[in-house]
């Protein structure tokens, strides 16, 4: 059950963060030239929604960085991180078919190739492949460093002698996890696009290499392999420093 909540919430992710880049980016989509707050803006809430719907269920990882971070760390079982990084990108790549075929009347009247590869995967404003990835790293840090404060403080939420710290798991937090990507998107987004995330980039791109696609260009298979290294790199620093400071103790 745990990976099928990992593959449908990530799955979810994809189709409503990829979603948006479609709506911003395709030829007469209604959102045409929507901009960077939108985009953000949407990706924040897929992540939210994703983990209302299956964080209960798996933890919504939705994600290998989060992952291999908290298994690095003692917080997550090793035995089970190769089935939630399998589900993760399964999910990822059934989230991107799932924008395809949303926006299946768009893909051939739009003529940019880039913006076509742009609603599935990543890539640099500026190519420089160790900027980029150290880019990808301090993100993904970051995303890592929120996930486990907004954990570690669910419990310490209280109102007089009414416990509040259910609530804020359960209904608060998963909206707070959406708006710290909606904070590192705005912050730290602008150079790559702000993967921070193994599976949003690589399940997607697979899904645009494999989709009859009109007027597609390239996958850009030479720049994949930093929106991949690049977050597992940086959840597993971000962990740590999470770890070495103490602050969840």
């Amino acid at each position: 059950m745990v990976y099928l909540a990992e593959f449908v919430g990530t799955a979810i992710l994809i189709l409503l963060g990829g979603g948006v880049v479609a709506g911003v980016s395709l030829a007469r989509s209604k959102a045409l030239n929507g901009g960077w707050i939108v985009v953000t803006f949407g990706w924040g809430m897929a992540v939210a929604m994703a983990v209302y719907v299956v964080g209960s269920t798996s933890g919504a990882h939705i994600n290998p960085a989060v992952t291999l971070g908290l298994a690095s760390i003692g917080e997550f079982a090793w035995a089970q991180v190769p089935g939630y990084m399998l589900a993760q990108l399964g999910g990822a790549f059934t989230g991107a078919v799932l924008v395809y075929l949303a926006y299946f009347a768009h893909w051939k009247v739009t003529d940019d190739p880039e913006a076509k590869l742009g609603v599935f995967s990543t890539s640099p404003g500026v190519r420089n492949p160790v900027a980029n990835l150290v880019t990808e790293i301090i993100g993904t840090a970051m995303l890592l460093l929120g996930v486990l404060g907004i954990g570690a403080n669910s419990g310490f939420v209280s109102e007089g002698d009414v416990d509040l710290g259910g609530l804020f798991t359960n209904g608060i937090a998963p909206l707070m996890i959406g708006l710290l990507v909606l904070a590192i998107g705005l912050s730290l987004g602008g150079p790559t696009g702000y993967a921070i995330n193994p599976a949003r980039d690589l399940g997607p791109r697979l899904a645009h290499a494999l989709l009859p696609i009109p007027g597609k260009g390239g996958s850009d298979w030479g720049y994949s392999w930093i929106p991949v290294v690049g977050p597992l790199v940086g959840g597993v620093i971000g962990a740590w420093i999470w770890k070495l400071t103490g602050f969840g103790v």
